[in-house]
């Protein structure tokens, strides 16, 4: 699925995936002869959460809601930094330790605003957008995260 928001449509990009994602595509759509700095934040399953062994995570999205809070998100960093373009891709579906859940980038010219709101719009990304985590362990499963 993709969508983009109306007023920074050429310079944002938004989208759920049920396969991996591709970490070089995301380097490369945000590049451009303007930006002097690119953050990258990439989520990868850890094998372990408070002291226990995790198996597998399982991610669960309520995708037009999602694309609409990375929307929102993303108008947020355009308003607080001067970055040139945002992309947000997540993963849904059965995740194994060590494949990656989430990759966020930002370009701006400086890399200040590029860290500056990349680390904004992970940390939001995490409180508001309708994307559900179930963690499952040697004994047992919890679901974690789970906002509006």
């Amino acid at each position: 699925m993709t969508k983009s928001s109306k007023k920074n449509h050429l310079n944002t990009n938004f989208q759920i995936f049920p396969f991996p994602l591709n970490v070089q595509y995301v380097i490369d759509w945000v590049m451009s002869p303007e930006s002097g700095g690119i953050d990258v934040f990439i989520g990868t399953v850890r094998n372990q959460t408070k002291g226990k062994k995790v198996i597998r995570l399982e991610f669960e999205a309520y995708e037009p809601m999602a694309i609409c809070e990375m929307e929102k998100i993303a108008a947020q960093a355009f308003k607080k930094w001067p970055v040139q373009k945002v992309l947000i891709h997540h993963r849904t579906g059965i995740l194994q330790v060590g494949e990656v859940p989430v990759v966020i980038a930002v370009s701006a010219a400086h890399r200040a605003a590029a860290f500056d709101a990349c680390r904004y719009i992970i940390d939001t990304l995490k409180q508001t957008v309708p994307i559900w985590k179930k963690e499952f362990f040697e004994d047992g499963e919890v679901w974690v995260g789970a906002h509006p």
